[in-house]
């Protein structure tokens, strides 16, 4: 399992948010995103390959990029927010969670485990 997972809620319809891209970016110390990994929602809403397994973080800032305003365009829905970037800190070794629970016009999220 990837050591970053996330999914992705549609709170309006109560489902999994199928095909939403996503890309995953870490801080460099030279105050740059480099893109670490990338990929689309399956159809339970979630990105289960984000990162190879054998992949180990390093701490730091890390970010979340999530393309909404295609996945609302799919949905034949006119959204407020055209992506959401939930940016967070890595400090260890651990699993990292970050799921999206989103409608048109608001989200939220958590560190889910």
């Amino acid at each position: 399992m990837s050591q970053i997972t996330t999914h992705v809620l549609d709170t309006t319809i109560g489902e999994p948010a199928q095909n939403i891209s996503i890309v995953l970016d870490q801080l460099t110390n030279i105050e740059e995103w480099k893109q670490l990994g990338a990929g689309k929602t399956n159809a339970d809403g979630r990105l289960p390959n984000l990162l190879n397994a054998e992949v180990k973080l390093k701490p730091g800032i890390y970010r979340l990029v999530f393309d909404t305003a295609s996945y609302f365009k799919n949905q034949g829905t006119k959204g407020f927010y055209p992506s959401v970037t939930i940016t967070f800190e890595i400090a260890d070794n651990s699993h990292y969670h970050v799921p999206l629970l989103l409608n048109p016009y608001g989200y939220s999220t958590y560190r889910g485990s």
